[in-house]
Formats: structure tokens, sequence, C-alpha cells
């Protein structure tokens, strides 16, 4: 009030200017609408950033939905895996960055089902093959230029000493008296364990090395071209060691994407 007589007019709570004058208690409801509406919009933004959010998961999970659905025979994507049909042995789609073509059972005695095998090729090596027609295929699985890995699968227990005799005794005619001391390389990569239902052995082909992976993990190589070449008639010649699975191979690779 005095401040107002001492510039020449008098101020009152009526004739206060608009704009210049509010009650503490307006001040603090003002405020509080302020608050009120930053709180609402800050809110709204984060029910609308969880409705994204929501969204955005459920679109994950229809696109997995999808890749599940999707077909699995040579296709690169596929990711389910495949089933050996007379053990049951699943084979994954890829493996050493090769796709899966086919698989059978090697059956001794004719009704022992020792283990299943799976072949996997390099989908560029085998683009232009895979067009020519089985003639074509089956020189090509048999020239160990066309890098591939043979996965091995045990059905049942075996003595180690059974396994590496049995896959000598495959080889040694093959070899026709070359290279033979390489067969005593191959029973040296494989320990002194027996293996068991599940044990998984790999044999990657490429030129004259093989690259072995045994039933405990170890790695090691044999290079051969004889070795190499003894080992692939062994399972693509014509007298394979499982006629069902060098038929599933023939039948895969055309289908190869």
């Amino acid at each position: 009030r005095r401040m107002a007589l001492q510039h020449g007019r008098l101020f009152t709570k009526n004739n206060f200017p608009q704009r210049q004058y509010m009650s503490a208690s307006a001040r603090a409801g003002s405020s509080s609408s302020r608050t009120s509406a930053v709180g609402s919009a800050a809110a709204a933004v984060a029910v609308a950033g969880v409705a994204v959010l929501a969204w955005r998961d459920t679109s994950w999970q229809s696109n997995i939905t999808k890749l599940d659905a999707m077909p699995t025979s040579g296709d690169v994507l596929m990711l389910g895996p495949t089933q050996e049909p007379k053990t049951g042995i699943l084979f994954p789609s890829l493996c050493n960055g090769y796709n899966l073509v086919g698989c059978g059972v090697r059956v001794k005695y004719g009704f022992v089902k020792v283990y299943a095998v799976g072949t996997y090729m390099d989908p560029l090596a085998m683009s232009a093959v895979k067009k020519q027609g089985s003639a074509s295929i089956q020189k090509a699985l048999l020239d160990p230029m066309y890098p591939r890995t043979i996965r091995i699968v045990m059905n049942r227990s075996l003595s180690i000493d059974k396994y590496t005799a049995a896959i000598v005794e495959a080889l040694e005619p093959r070899m026709k008296g070359e290279d033979t001391d390489k067969l005593d390389e191959f029973k040296k990569l494989n320990p002194p364990v027996d293996l068991v239902e599940g044990a998984e052995m790999e044999m990657t082909i490429r030129g004259d090395v093989m690259l072995y992976k045994n039933s405990v993990g170890g790695v090691g190589q044999i290079r051969s071209d004889v070795f190499c070449r003894a080992l692939l008639d062994v399972y693509y010649g014509d007298d394979a060691v499982s006629p069902g699975h060098k038929e599933s191979v023939l039948e895969g690779i055309p289908k190869m994407k």
C-alpha cells in the first residue's frame, strides 16, 4: 500500500492489474494445474511408449513363429533339425557352415542300427552342379574338391576299437595299397574311450585334407588324396555302407538353395 501511494496511485485487491496481481492460493492452484498437465502428458507418453514396446515385442514373437514355420529342406535360413527316420536321431541344418543335404543309417548284420550319418555340402560349391542332373551330382560326391562334412552320431554304445576297425576295414581295399600308413593315423585320432549312444564324430573333407573331430571334441587331420577319395567312396560309391544315406543325399542336393 505504501509503495503504491508513493507512485501516486492506490491499488487494492479489486483494482490491482490482473496480470500483476494473483493471490498465493491462486498461484498455488495454477502451479498445481501446470504440474498436473505435465504429469498427465508424461503419463500419456509413458503409456504410449509401453504400447510401442508391447507392439514391437509382439512383432518379434510373430517373426520367430514365421521362421519356425519355414521349410527346412536345403534352405540356408532353416533353423529346425531333420530327423533320421529309422533312428530318430536329429541332424541340425548347418554344420561347419555347410547345409544338410541328406541323412541315413549304417546297418550291420542286416538289423543292427549302428549309427546315423548325415552329409553337409557347401552351397556355393554345389550351386552349378545341383542343376546338372544325377550323373554330375554323383561325380561331384566322389570328388574331394567339393567340400563337405560327414557327421556320424552313434545309435548305440560301441567300443572304440570296433568303431575304428570298421572304418579301416571299409577304407583299406579302396586305398589299393597306397598311403596305408594313414589308416594308423586315423586310429590315433580317436582317444581310447568307448563310444556311447549319442556320441558324435565329424569328418570334413576339403581337397586332400580330412579334418577329423573325435567323440570328445579333439581335432586332428589327415593329408592324403588317396585317403579322402577312399572315404568318399565308402559313403557315396557304388557299394556305399549306407545306401539310404546316399539316396537321401542325391535327392537333397538338387533342392539346395
